[in-house]
């Protein structure tokens, strides 16, 4: 388990089904997972029961982001896209409650979750896809270092229209 004084990064659990059915399903926050259907208890359970593979098996790894003076869920951060050949993964992190948001638990997480990344894994880089309008998140990300390489044009889709996306990266020094 990683862990500072705010937070700690611990495994997905069998009880955490209540708390990712209520997150995953939260149609608040699909424009940020670019989630368009819901998930069920069984796929999560089933999800989370599989949740034990290897990182080189399942190419992804979810930790949950708890408080850790009261044990209690917050969000989640995520590693996807795992390529061992060229030592590289994708980055996203979610703070669930407003509440709990600009408290500097995002930032606590990401730092954690940056140096298991490179010195625990030995990657050489990470990356992350941040809508344009998103700018708390590209704060933090950039706050780490991670650099705007790219931008893809109309990417995603909004209630409003069309919206860009950056591709964020950060090299292993």
């Amino acid at each position: 388990m990683l862990s500072n004084d705010l937070i700690k990064l611990r495994a997905l659990e069998p009880e955490d089904v209540e708390v990712l059915y209520q997150w995953e399903n939260d149609m608040k926050i699909w424009n940020v997972s670019d989630t368009i259907t819901p998930f069920s208890k069984y796929i999560l359970t089933k999800y989370i029961q599989n949740s034990h593979l290897d990182i080189f098996q399942l190419k992804e790894l979810r930790l949950v982001i708890v408080l850790k003076e009261e044990n209690e869920p917050i969000g989640l951060i995520d590693l996807f896209d795992f390529d061992p050949y060229h030592s590289r993964a994708g980055v996203g992190i979610m703070i669930y409650s407003d509440e709990k948001r600009q408290q500097g638990l995002a930032t606590s997480a990401l730092d954690l979750f940056i140096q298991y990344a490179f010195r625990t894994l030995g990657l050489h880089q990470l990356y992350c896809n941040i809508a344009s309008d998103n700018v708390v998140s590209i704060n933090l990300f950039q706050r780490f270092g991670f650099d705007i390489i790219g931008v893809k044009k109309d990417w995603r889709k909004s209630f409003g229209g069309w919206i860009d996306e950056y591709v964020l990266q950060l090299i292993n020094k």
